[in-house]
């Protein structure tokens, strides 16, 4: 398996996570969605630096979710207005959430395991 392969499968789990309307909606939208996101860019730079360590990838895509799970405290109007459409809220959130740095960690854990797999299939 590839990584753009497990990629491809990410992308419509992650919009998926936002339009769902079942049982556990509200956790799938808040942190699913989440896990996905990190999951998604780690692999994105693991494709585009193959030769960075993954667990480097990983704790760089940590650092900036977490910095944009921040940003989200600041609230300019046109900070808003991009967050009001669903590109911009899929991408940098909108309301910031304590609990989202716990499913961040999470996921930048299965990231690298994934990438340090991936890594080691293709060697």
């Amino acid at each position: 398996m590839s990584a753009l392969a497990v990629m491809a499968g990410l992308i419509p789990l992650g919009l998926a996570s936002k339009l769902y309307a079942g049982p556990g909606a509200a956790w799938t939208h808040d942190y699913l969605g989440g896990v996905v996101y990190v999951l998604f860019w780690c692999l994105t730079a693991f494709c585009l630096w193959p030769r960075v360590r993954p667990w480097r990838i990983a704790a760089w895509v940590l650092g900036v979710t977490c910095a944009l799970e921040a940003l989200q405290l600041w609230q300019p109007p046109w900070l808003q207005a991009l967050r009001n459409t669903f590109l911009g809220a899929a991408l940098l959130g909108t309301t910031f959430v304590c609990w989202d740095l716990v499913y961040y960690v999470l996921a930048a854990g299965l990231a690298w395991a994934l990438m340090f797999w991936l890594q080691k299939e293709e060697s």
